[in-house]
């Protein structure tokens, strides 16, 4: 029995506040800084058919929904790069959310109205602590382990292709899910990929030493700073589409990165954040998919870059 199960949080999560949607196209029209265009790619996953039931999809137990066998993917997929122009960039993106944390549980132990009033400000209740920087549960664990042995399964039986590249939040219950998922796998660092930023205290990272000296594993862009700027620099909440214009320009950098290599990094891993995806989901236009903590959705995506710009 898989525990990659969503509830009410996770639909809300997947489904709320739609009119954040139409905000976010509206400030995107406005905005001069992005050059690509991003679109799902349909016919590789079943979580991109709208006739899938989110609430009752299992990817552990469905091969991650794969539509056909993972060599004709990979054929697919390296042919779409062959073939498309110099300027549009086909991927095959994994967004895995982190497992239960302890800032979930608490979200589900008060009210929508007391965490907000109250709990959100602090990270301890004097019963469970989830912040700064809320860690996972035993449960949380327990479901990057159900994904490390569904990843097993799919690569050594199925074919699976290995991601060639892996990124992360900066928060420790994202870098914990992977490094548990995928054994210490060296991640690269993305501050903005992180969840909401502001008032929120699980959502503020630890210092970089913590971190380095609690994940060796990881890798650091020279710009990453000691302490949570970020959250500090906010003294309001984030909105949802100021979020999902942050994610479409952390897309933008993947892809930029990635330009004139198609092939080196057709294949990633992304491991953040309910919000996160939620974000990303949006920036791709894909159709709405809730991600239970610890699961995952895999997206084939193509990118466009305008052409005036190469």
């Amino acid at each position: 029995m898989s525990l990659l199960i969503p509830n009410s949080n996770d639909h809300h999560d997947a489904y709320g506040d739609l009119d954040e949607d139409e905000k976010y196209r509206a400030a995107l029209k406005e905005q001069q800084e992005f050059t690509w265009s991003f679109s799902p790619v349909l016919g590789f996953f079943k979580q991109t058919d709208p006739e899938t039931n989110d609430m009752e999809f299992r990817y552990t137990q469905e091969d991650f929904g794969i539509l056909k066998p993972w060599s004709k993917i990979i054929a697919e997929l390296e042919e779409l790069n062959d073939t498309a122009p110099e300027n549009v960039h086909y991927k095959l993106v994994f967004f895995a959310r982190h497992g239960q944390g302890w800032a979930n549980v608490a979200g589900r132990k008060y009210s929508k109205q007391e965490w907000y009033d109250k709990w959100r400000f602090l990270g301890t209740d004097g019963e469970i602590t989830w912040g700064p920087d809320a860690d996972l549960t035993e449960l949380g664990e327990k479901q990057a382990l159900e994904n490390q042995q569904a990843w097993k399964e799919q690569l050594e039986n199925k074919g699976a292709p290995y991601p060639k590249k892996f990124y992360v939040s900066p928060l420790q219950r994202s870098i914990k899910t992977h490094s548990i998922t995928w054994n210490n796998q060296k991640v690269s660092v993305v501050e903005n990929l992180r969840e909401t930023i502001g008032l929120h205290l699980c959502h503020r990272r630890s210092n970089k030493s913590v971190l380095e000296t609690k994940f060796p594993h990881l890798k650091f862009p020279d710009d990453f700073k000691e302490e949570d700027e970020q959250f500090d620099s906010w003294s309001r909440r984030e909105e949802l589409h100021e979020q999902f214009l942050r994610i479409n320009k952390v897309l933008e950098n993947i892809f930029d990165e990635d330009e004139g290599h198609k092939k080196d990094a057709d294949v990633i891993c992304v491991t953040s954040h309910a919000g996160t995806i939620r974000a990303f989901i949006t920036v791709l236009g894909h159709r709405k998919f809730v991600i239970p903590t610890g699961g995952m959705i895999p997206i084939v995506i193509r990118g466009e870059r305008e052409k005036r710009n190469l």
